[in-house]
């Protein structure tokens, strides 16, 4: 049987992809990224946090098939809709956001938005 071969010599086979098409969790991260915009699946979005109706978002890089508020590849800013007073409503770091579009990744409606607004700012 080949499965016994496959255990008596303790090899497995290399493989970047699972039997459904997702990468494989143990695949190189670099590369694994460079793969998953390449494809077109990198999405820089906003992330909920915060209690019941007090919303804080993290804008973050993501892959798009991951949860909303789940795994992300790295965070670029934050956004607060409620900040009041003197309390910072926007911090987001253009450098990176460009450096990802550049890489081929996409940005939700309202982040864009919100990155129009902090170029006007800047």
């Amino acid at each position: 049987y080949p499965l016994c071969a496959l255990a008596v010599s303790d090899e497995r086979p290399v493989s970047t992809q699972s039997t459904w098409g997702f990468p494989k969790w143990e695949a190189n991260l670099i590369n694994e990224n460079s793969q998953l915009i390449e494809d077109g699946m990198v999405t820089i979005r906003l992330q909920r946090g915060g209690a019941k109706k007090r919303p804080f978002y993290q804008i973050v890089v993501a892959d798009s098939r991951f949860s909303r508020d789940g795994r992300f590849i790295e965070k670029v800013g934050f956004f607060n809709p409620i900040a009041a007073g003197q309390e910072e409503k926007l911090r987001l770091d253009l450098s990176r956001v460009e450096h990802w579009v550049g890489q081929g990744a996409s940005l939700s409606d309202r982040v864009a938005k919100l990155v129009k607004d902090a170029r006007k700012a800047a």
